[in-house]
């Protein structure tokens, strides 16, 4: 069992994500950046699928009250272990009693603590994600036990070594595919796509991200449509929305990029007055 002694600012229990029930209207959820939490999973040998801890700008303090395998990817928010600092992407044994914390953000916005196994908390349609009026909680909150499974202390050693690229988390560019609405826009306007470095705005969540400098839109609403983590929506004001884990199935506004899949784990470690641009890659 691991207790949570604070939450941190935003830490919530993600794996992959909840398939087969977009048709009811229920999001795909998932973690933001499926690059670290694979990481993280790959490292204690845990399926990739593996439910993780994400935690977002401002991390939690956790008491393990087992002796377990962890490991830390993604963003650097200087992690200690009885406060002693410990490497993101290198598995770590904890023993019964061992407090887990973290200090500044120093690079990137959302970091992933997988425990050897996967966090047990329950499973809802398919997945552990939390997500709001799908699972009890959307975070974790003080005071909280999550189940975990035990191992004998001292822990066998493992000397798997995986190459980790970091340089994502200090990425701007996004690679992007044209999406269904795409040709509707003018040459004026696809070149604006091209050209602008667009702000990430302090509107930015598990939902979506808008940015902050509007595209010049002439575009009429579409019939409610299919949209995807990853969709890039044009407003009728001209703003940009970028949808992510959260996001609903369905959409009205025109459908102008579509991001890759490594573009979305770019995005996700991005928060206010960050900048991005996009770049157009063939399938």
């Amino acid at each position: 069992m691991v207790k949570v002694l604070q939450p941190g600012f935003y830490s919530s229990i993600q794996d992959l994500g909840r398939y087969g029930y977009q048709n009811y209207g229920v999001p795909l959820s998932g973690v933001m950046d499926r690059y670290a939490s694979t990481i993280a999973n790959t490292l204690l040998g845990n399926t990739s699928d593996s439910p993780v801890l994400e935690i977002t700008m401002a991390g939690p303090i956790l008491e393990f009250c087992t002796s377990t395998l962890i490991c830390i990817s993604g963003a650097n928010m200087e992690p200690a272990l009885n406060k002693t600092p410990i490497q993101n992407n290198k598995a770590l044994e904890v023993k019964r009693g061992d407090v887990l914390s973290f200090g500044k953000l120093n690079c990137g916005f959302r970091a992933y603590l997988a425990v050897l196994g996967g966090f047990q908390t329950a499973s809802v349609m398919g997945s552990f994600s939390m997500y709001q009026g799908i699972t009890n909680q959307i975070s974790i909150g003080k005071g909280d036990e999550l189940t975990i499974h035990s191992i004998p202390s001292p822990a066998k050693k493992r000397h798997a070594v995986m190459r980790v690229n970091n340089d994502y988390l200090k990425a701007n560019s996004l690679g992007v595919f044209k999406g269904p609405e795409f040709d509707l826009l003018s040459e004026e306007q696809q070149k604006a796509l091209w050209s602008t470095t667009f702000t990430v705005s302090k509107y930015n969540n598990r939902m979506a991200y808008q940015l902050e400098e509007p595209l010049e839109n002439t575009l009429a609403p579409i019939i409610t449509s299919l949209v995807l983590p990853g969709t890039v929506q044009l407003t009728p004001s001209g703003q940009l929305i970028i949808l992510m884990r959260d996001c609903q199935t369905t959409g009205g506004y025109p459908r102008i990029l579509q991001l890759k899949a490594s573009a979305i784990d770019v995005l996700s470690q991005k928060f206010a007055g960050n900048s991005i641009n996009f770049k157009l890659r063939n399938i």
